[in-house]
């Protein structure tokens, strides 16, 4: 069985900003595989299924992100599932261009505040994240009031891409092809942003 915990704050004011494109991947998972992501349980709104032919908890924590790991760390003692193989976080990430994503399989908070409080909880920092970019903060803009933020109409295209990015990169890492994940698409952001260079 495997978790999958997108991060984000719980109230509406808060739907389709960037500090909240850990729920819609979840969304776009309930939505894509039917999994209604409706009970309560843990302090996170949560839904059993089957992605891809596994047993999966899809859950949206309801601590705001600063406490995520309140909800995760729990749920993870609930359901007896070995975070550093069987847990999945989704997070925006401010040093990514907006939709791209990267995969990795342990790493700090990088400055993330949700995934400091996981962090916290767990006691470790190996448990495989998704990360989502939403774009760098523009000079002279207060970090809390960006990722609150709502996206333009071009970054809402880029973001559609990303979470479609992120559910592929997910079916991968659930068929325990989490290499062929980060090589699929962690390579792919690598090539874009050195794109016009070489090192050759």
């Amino acid at each position: 069985m495997f978790i999958i915990a997108g991060l984000g704050n719980p109230k509406r004011e808060y739907d389709n900003t960037r500090h909240n494109i850990g729920f819609a991947l979840i969304d776009a998972l309930s939505d894509k595989y039917r999994i209604s992501v409706l009970n309560s349980q843990c302090k996170a709104l949560v839904g059993k299924g089957i992605i891809e032919g596994q047993k999966v908890i899809l859950a949206k924590p309801l601590t705001f992100m600063n406490l995520s790991g309140e909800s995760i760390r729990p749920l993870t003692d609930y359901y007896k599932v070995d975070p550093t193989t069987e847990l999945i976080v989704v997070s925006d990430d401010v040093s990514l261009p907006p939709g791209q994503i990267r995969i990795r399989k342990k790493g700090s908070a990088g400055g993330h505040n949700g995934l400091k409080s996981v962090i916290g909880q767990l006691g470790s920092e190996e448990f495989y994240r998704i990360r989502i970019g939403v774009g760098e903060k523009p000079k002279g803009y207060d970090l809390a009031d960006y990722v609150l933020g709502h996206f333009s109409k071009e970054e809402q295209l880029l973001m559609k891409e990303g979470v479609e990015k992120a559910v592929g990169a997910a079916k991968l890492i659930l068929a325990g092809e989490i290499d062929r994940a980060m090589n699929e698409f962690n390579r792919k952001i690598t090539a874009e942003n050195v794109k016009g260079n070489s090192d050759t």
